[in-house]
């Protein structure tokens, strides 16, 4: 067996035991969305009066934006792990931090924050793990220096340091890369601007930020890619409702049609925004059948129950209008495109390379540890697919501490010909707690450990 060695070597702690399967049936219930929890959290915080939300992901990345927000001032109540209960403190309203507020490795949290922080009246730090001390935090920076904010990174990244009591104004900007952490950024610190503020993104990029202002009474304005804010007077209280979390339930998405019983794998009450499902137009062109059942809103945001067929898939070359809205999901569907009959080709998806690892990397990485035969290009990837039978030998990977490489490879075993070890797991935790378990309910067999027993 061979292991990529393409990452850091920082210590590998926990590790996933994949061994080969052939079969997922029942339901699964994803966790809540990451995105939409993180944004509950901020919203809520600055509403004035009380705002609950259930279905909140108690992962740790959203637990730093709420211990965040604690160290702000902010009371916030969990009375069951997937519920809060926040007492809003108003826009002007949040307290210096006596310490630097930790990201963890939410580099959602720390974007989003960084366009907060820069409209406050005090000074404040932000600083992560070390996967998130090395991502690009200029790209948020930039922006807000031209809204007047005084916003200072370390050569390009973390740690950033935010000078308060700077009057803000509004600005029209043009991003460069599609980016809903950069639009968030931006449109938080214009609820504290002089002016209207808009944001043009080059193309469709996740809009919870938008939805979930304009329900807090803040007027929205979207126009092809272009929204616009206008300040206001105080955010209104609500009462949420956190939908699954689509890009979750993409690991069973591409589960289910590689290894779904006859009546087919379902994921409940899974969020269907349409700036987050990128990845069921591509599956679907691939050959991938999958059913949308019970469509309904849940507040403002679109959900659905997903019915997972056994599919025969074919290779494609992805159309790069629908990479921005499945650019978390592309490390499962490169272990769909090795499964695939004939080649896929994946492009213009050079923002992998600034995750939470370099997710080209590492997956060409782990595929070359496992025997797929692929070719890596500086955005994106051609992977030539085996068809039915097994597409994976057995092998080690390392996932680079990135939580969505750990688990695509934990997926490739259910085309896997002996096991998969995958190594420094640790991080599944920071976006889906239970994943091993929900997996094993599912019928994969997975175990978890590390060098003093369980993880």
């Amino acid at each position: 067996m061979r292991r990529g060695d393409d990452c850091s070597t920082a210590a590998r702690q926990c590790t996933i035991h994949a061994q080969p399967a052939s079969r997922v049936a029942g339901s699964i219930a994803v966790p809540g969305d990451k995105s939409i929890s993180h944004r509950a959290v901020l919203l809520s915080s600055l509403a004035t009066g009380i705002s609950e939300v259930r279905g909140f992901l108690a992962s740790e990345d959203c637990l730093a934006s709420l211990a965040a927000m604690r160290a702000m001032g902010v009371e916030i109540e969990r009375p069951a792990p997937t519920e809060i209960r926040v007492r809003g403190v108003g826009l002007h309203g949040l307290e210096a931090p006596s310490h630097d507020l930790d990201m963890g490795n939410a580099g959602t949290a720390m974007r989003l924050f960084t366009g907060l922080l820069a409209a406050q009246k005090f000074d404040s730090r932000l600083i992560g793990d070390a996967s998130l001390m090395r991502r690009p935090m200029e790209r948020v920076a930039k922006p807000l220096r031209e809204m007047g904010a005084d916003v200072r990174t370390h050569e390009g990244t973390p740690p950033v340091d935010v000078r308060g009591g700077r009057r803000l104004h509004g600005i029209d900007f043009r991003m460069s890369v599609a980016s809903a952490q950069v639009k968030s950024a931006i449109l938080l610190a214009a609820l504290y601007a002089q002016g209207a503020t808009s944001v043009t993104s080059p193309a469709p990029c996740r809009d919870h930020s938008e939805r979930m202002l304009e329900s807090a009474g803040v007027k929205v304005v979207t126009h092809g890619l272009t929204t616009r804010i206008e300040p206001p007077g105080r955010l209104a209280s609500q009462s949420l409702a956190v939908p699954g979390d689509f890009s979750s339930a993409a690991f069973f998405l591409v589960a289910g049609l590689l290894g779904a019983a006859d009546e087919g794998l379902m994921l409940l009450n899974v969020g269907l925004n349409p700036s987050r499902t990128g990845l069921l137009d591509i599956l679907r062109s691939m050959g991938g059948r999958i059913e949308v059942e019970n469509p309904r809103m849940s507040g403002a945001e679109p959900v659905g129950d997903l019915r997972v067929h056994r599919s025969r898939l074919h290779g494609i070359a992805v159309s790069e209008s629908l990479v921005p809205l499945a650019i978390d999901e592309i490390p499962v569907l490169f272990v769909a495109a090795a499964c695939a009959e004939g080649d896929t080709v994946i492009a213009g998806a050079e923002e992998l390379r600034v995750k939470e690892s370099d997710r080209i990397a590492a997956m060409g990485a782990g595929f070359t540890a496992l025997g797929v035969m692929h070719s890596v290009t500086p955005d994106g990837m051609r992977i030539r697919g085996r068809g039915e039978g097994p597409a994976f030998g057995a092998g080690e990977v390392d996932s680079c501490g990135d939580h969505r490489i750990a688990m695509a490879f934990a997926i490739a075993s259910l085309r896997a010909s002996g096991p998969i070890v995958v190594h420094d797991t640790a991080n599944v935790a920071t976006s889906f707690p239970g994943f091993v378990g929900s997996s094993c309910s599912a019928g994969l067999d997975l175990s978890e450990s590390d060098s003093g027993g369980a993880c």
